[in-house]
């Protein structure tokens, strides 16, 4: 499974929109300026974001677009599947049903099938509130090096 820059994309003006506060409305101008990502990209991006009924959009010179819900409610995976449509690592597991002729026979199903489940699991437990309050944690403190690279002590004299 490999996520087109066209979700990529999507996960960044998402996030975007959020970092502007609650309620506000924002220009794609200003988003393909922030992002460095072209404006006729991003409008169809937003085509299938508003399909999926995350944005509104406002017509006039004050428009733009803002989310619907909070951003908790949105989470990575949605964003990603509204984009790139059902994130299977195979083709097999992309209907409700498989419907592959080898499925009942298939050694190696299981393994794409946790594979599938380790994948929505992860992308659905990050919302876009845990990259807002992501951006605003301090730094990490450096560790100390360990093992060869840690400082050696120096015997004395």
């Amino acid at each position: 499974m490999k996520i087109s820059t066209r979700g990529r994309y999507a996960l960044r003006l998402m996030l975007d929109i959020a970092q502007q506060g609650e309620g506000a409305v924002v220009s794609l101008t200003d988003i393909a300026k922030r992002q460095d990502i072209s404006v006729k990209y991003l409008e169809q991006i937003v085509m299938k974001l508003n399909r999926a009924g995350f944005l509104k959009s406002t017509r006039g010179v004050q428009g733009g677009y803002m989310l619907l819900r909070r951003p908790e409610e949105y989470s990575v995976g949605d964003i990603l599947r509204a984009i790139e449509g059902n994130l299977a690592p195979i083709s097999c597991l992309t209907e409700e049903s498989n419907h592959c002729n080898r499925c009942h026979s298939c050694d190696t199903l299981w393994f794409w099938e946790k594979m599938d489940n380790s994948i929505n699991a992860f992308v659905d437990q990050y919302t876009l509130a845990d990259f807002l309050n992501h951006s605003k944690e301090p730094p990490m403190p450096e560790e100390e090096p360990q093992g060869e690279l840690a400082p050696q002590a120096v015997p004395s004299t």
